[in-house]
């Protein structure tokens, strides 16, 4: 079963991830690049405030109720960088992707992202480990997944049988 702790982890891990993924599309050819660094920043711009909104949700007020030492200022600076990321993200939307502005934007968001999670995984994470048994850390995972779930419902996908041969034939 899966620990709340593991699943921050594994979206700051994908967070990390997906900024590379931006350092690489710079190097992609002109033709292409402001297309693919437009679908990687919303992507990205989205994972950002789904994690943030759900660890301000799920994550922090449980935090809080385990009256860990520094568990409010953990949570007080969590907020203070969830909204530093947040305003670099609406920065970064008022220029046009690839611009010096746009990068510098994205740059802004990319520092405060990794400041935050840095520190998280330094303090937050481990208090929360030391202040709750596995058993709570695991209904907690629970309803970690179960809020994602709720607000980052699948679009546009057919979720009918397929018949393998007509699938081959098409994708080949």
């Amino acid at each position: 079963m899966l620990d709340v702790t593991e699943l921050v982890l594994e979206d700051h891990h994908t967070l990390r991830l997906r900024f590379a993924g931006l350092d690489d599309a710079e190097d992609m050819d002109d033709a292409v690049r402001k297309g693919a660094l437009t679908v990687l920043w919303k992507d990205l711009a989205t994972l950002l405030e789904v994690h943030a909104q759900c660890e301000e949700e799920v994550f922090y007020p449980q935090l809080l109720k385990k009256q860990t030492a520094d568990g409010e200022d953990e949570a007080e600076d969590a907020i203070d960088d969830h909204n530093k990321i947040r305003e670099a993200v609406r920065k970064a939307n008022r220029h046009e992707v690839d611009s010096d502005g746009w990068w510098a934007a994205v740059g802004e968001a990319r520092t405060e992202n990794s400041k935050h999670i840095a520190e998280e995984e330094r303090e937050a994470l481990p208090d929360f480990r030391h202040a709750s048994t596995l058993e709570q850390r695991q209904q907690l995972a629970v309803a970690w997944t179960k809020w994602r779930s709720e607000h980052q419902l699948p679009r546009g996908i057919d979720d009918e049988d397929k018949d393998a041969a007509k699938y081959i034939e098409a994708n080949s």
